[in-house]
């Protein structure tokens, strides 16, 4: 831990009682699945008061399929150290009420807007959209309900043409199999000189989408 109180992916996942949890770009994420939407929400209850006693803001995805908690980080700051006992404790009460984990399911996905170097499109974009802004490039949506979006210039690009692809994190030890599923779905391998941090994948019309699984391996 760091004098800020914030720990690093590796940290995390080092913690006792964090099996079922995996780090995107958005913070550490569990997804428990379940089989009515009753037994859904009744994790509900033990996830608020895990965060009540360990300081968290958690955001909670309740549906009839099951419950995906996220430890958001909201301002960049980085892993709270509490995140790992509030996980710890979010996992026990889910495998007392039957609910199971499937750390597959979790995910974050963003959108790289790039831009020409003397464009600044992150106005458009957050009115269309009805975003705010997150830092001096990025923007979000207010609940994070929408994927977050990255804003980045083409230096020595032709004025008028943006180039857009959709970042998708997922947990480190699920990313080669969704490049190889991208790849036999018809993509194609575009960049893969910075694997296994991040794989650069087209579609078969030269749509772009990184793979990423970086944020959860980060020491």
């Amino acid at each position: 831990m760091n004098e800020s109180g914030t720990i690093t992916a590796a940290e995390f996942h080092r913690a006792p009682g964090v099996a079922d949890w995996r780090v995107t770009a958005n913070g550490p994420e569990a997804v428990f699945t379940a089989t009515s939407f009753a037994q859904a929400a009744s994790l509900v209850a033990p996830i608020v008061a895990a965060a009540d006693s360990h300081g968290i803001l958690p955001d909670v995805d309740l549906r009839p399929e099951g419950v995906v908690v996220r430890v958001t980080d909201r301002n960049w700051e980085g892993i709270p150290s509490t995140a790992a006992p509030f996980a710890a404790i979010v996992s026990q009460a889910a495998r007392e009420l039957g609910l199971t984990p499937d750390p597959s399911l979790a995910q974050f996905v963003g959108i790289y807007v790039a831009q020409h170097s003397e464009v600044d499109a992150r106005p458009f974009f957050m009115a269309a959209l009805g975003y705010d802004p997150l830092g001096d490039s990025d923007a979000i949506d207010p609940l994070r309900r929408g994927p977050q979006l990255a804003f980045n210039p083409i230096t020595g690009d032709t004025a008028g043409r943006g180039r857009t692809h959709v970042d998708v994190y997922v947990p480190a030890d699920q990313a080669q199999a969704r490049v190889d599923a991208a790849i036999a779905a018809g993509g194609r391998l575009a960049d893969d000189s910075h694997a296994p941090a991040w794989w650069s994948l087209a579609s078969p019309d030269n749509h772009g989408v990184d793979i990423a699984s970086w944020p959860d391996t980060a020491e």
